[in-house]
């Protein structure tokens, strides 16, 4: 299986997809500011600065997903127990905004959204226990008797 170009492109989608998360949040951040908009009373520059923090959030966590799978695809290892974890994690929100976006924006976003959920899914199956690089066996030695 090709599973450098698999984890490379993985990390490619995930940095793309990091600053536009952060734009849209951004674009969310202003509408709130601008309308002075508020949710049951709450102060509507707590949610003008909540919303630029969960958009700033959002972009470091895809990015450090796609740090992990750069890093894989590089380095043709599986990520470490942190490293999966993160991808499992963005994986799951993928699944779930996934599900979400098919009724609030389209399905051209849902079919997005399961296309980076798939080279998710694809780079943690493709890097899996037993895809290790087994390593060579060692040849018996003249004297030893040969197995049966």
């Amino acid at each position: 299986m090709a599973r450098r170009p698999i984890a490379l492109v993985t990390a490619a989608v995930l940095f793309l997809e990091a600053p536009g998360i952060v734009a849209i949040n951004a674009v969310m951040a202003r509408f709130v500011k601008i309308q002075t908009m508020s949710l049951d009373g709450m102060d509507p520059d707590a949610m003008y600065t909540g919303t630029w923090a969960l958009g700033i959030a959002s972009g470091v966590a895809l990015a450090l997903c796609g740090l992990v799978a750069l890093l894989a695809g590089v380095r043709d290892r599986r990520p470490g127990r942190v490293g999966r974890g993160l991808l499992i994690g963005c994986a799951i929100v993928h699944g779930v905004l996934g599900a979400v976006t098919v009724g609030l924006v389209g399905w051209g976003a849902f079919a997005f959204m399961m296309l980076v959920l798939g080279l998710i899914v694809l780079t943690l199956v493709a890097y899996g226990k037993g895809d290790e690089k087994a390593a060579e066996p060692a040849e018996p030695h003249e004297g030893a008797p040969a197995p049966a």
